[in-house]
């Protein structure tokens, strides 16, 4: 039987053209079907209310997998991965429909980029024609793309943790942001780990925004011996990393109601927090099941309901004013320590800024 050539969707009233919609993306596993291409693009629209509640009016940078998930695939990080079969699209796409709006962002080098800004169900289910499984939304709002209005706390575990780890971790992070008057919103990631999301309100920039989470994460450390900061995988351990530098310009984790690129089609799904101390296999969450609790309600209808001041957290990093490391492709940053992992670095080469002398 020959394929099919094409197939609409009903995107919010939008016709929105999927060509060979047939295309397995995911491949069926003991627990789930296999998934197609047009299967993916009628997802998004099933949870369109809470997807567009993540990536509404956000600069938002797509994964993309053209050819679909498969054993073995990889997705590009950088120019020395050009024969990988996924790749991040920060910029827009060529061919994009006249209703994708825009928003212009800048990158840490200074460089600028109009990324997508989705307004409406049809940007993200046209981005699923494009073979996109995960929005990247940037923490800020079109209307000022330098003042983030989110916090975001990344619990990622490392080698020798589990997902309970990270799920016992969220709990203790759950307490302190709420003796700070905070109230935060937590997801799976799609994977092993949790996140836990805090609208802000959009009067501090990055660094601050960064600050306050390297603030948090340096008091998570203190209340479990099961979390670290350090930014050098040497150094962490058998722990939660708190990876603060989630909250750094260009630095984005995957929205509420992502597909996540592996086995059985899992999504970032937001859970309340009761749910969570009892889950125990976030899997659970694919995309047979997501839209079947968004139709119970989303648990994170309410997150636009307050915005936070990022004060209580500031005082947490103004305790202990030390910086940490930034990612690898930034430029060096004002009082950042060395750039080398603690093994390899000998004192004398490198002044108290954090400079090599050569």
């Amino acid at each position: 039987m020959a394929k099919a050539a094409a197939a609409e969707v009903d995107a919010g009233g939008r016709a929105v053209r999927v060509s060979s919609p047939d295309r397995i993306i995911f491949e069926a596993t003991r627990d789930t079907a296999e998934v197609t291409k047009l299967m993916v693009a009628e997802y998004f629209v099933s949870v369109g209310d809470g997807l567009m509640r993540g990536l509404r009016e956000r600069p938002t940078a797509l994964e993309r997998w053209p050819s679909g998930v498969r054993e073995g695939m990889r997705l590009a990080t950088g120019p020395q991965d050009k024969n990988a079969e996924a790749f991040y699209q920060k910029r827009v796409p060529k061919g994009a429909p006249d209703y994708l709006e825009t928003a212009t962002i800048t990158f840490p080098s200074g460089r600028t980029a109009d990324e997508i800004c989705p307004t409406e169900i049809a940007v993200p289910v046209w981005c699923a024609q494009m073979g996109t499984l995960t929005f990247h939304p940037w923490p800020v709002r079109r209307a000022d793309v330098d003042h983030p209005d989110e916090l975001r706390i990344d619990l990622d575990p490392q080698p020798g943790t589990s997902f309970s780890d990270a799920v016992r971790v969220a709990g203790v992070a759950r307490e302190l942001l709420e003796e700070k008057g905070i109230r935060g919103f937590v997801k799976t990631s799609g994977n092993r780990g949790v996140h836990i999301f805090v609208r802000i309100e959009p009067r501090w920039d990055f660094v601050d925004v960064r600050h306050a989470a390297i603030g948090f994460g340096r008091e998570l450390e203190k209340r479990d011996e099961g979390v670290t900061t350090a930014w050098w995988k040497e150094e962490r351990g058998e722990r939660i990393f708190v990876d603060y530098n989630q909250n750094s310009r260009d630095r984005t984790i995957a929205s509420a109601y992502s597909l996540r690129p592996l086995p059985g089609a899992p999504v970032s799904t937001p859970v309340t927090w009761e749910e969570l101390a009892d889950l125990k296999d976030p899997r659970v969450f694919n995309l047979f099941s997501a839209p079947d609790r968004m139709a119970d309600g989303d648990p994170w209808a309410a997150i636009d309901d307050v915005q936070h001041s990022l004060e209580p957290l500031l005082q947490l990093w103004e305790a202990d004013p030390t910086e940490l490391n930034y990612p690898p492709d930034y430029p060096k940053m004002p009082g950042e320590p060395p750039r080398v992992q603690p093994s390899k670095k000998v004192a004398e080469h490198w002044d108290a800024s954090g400079n090599r002398i050569e």
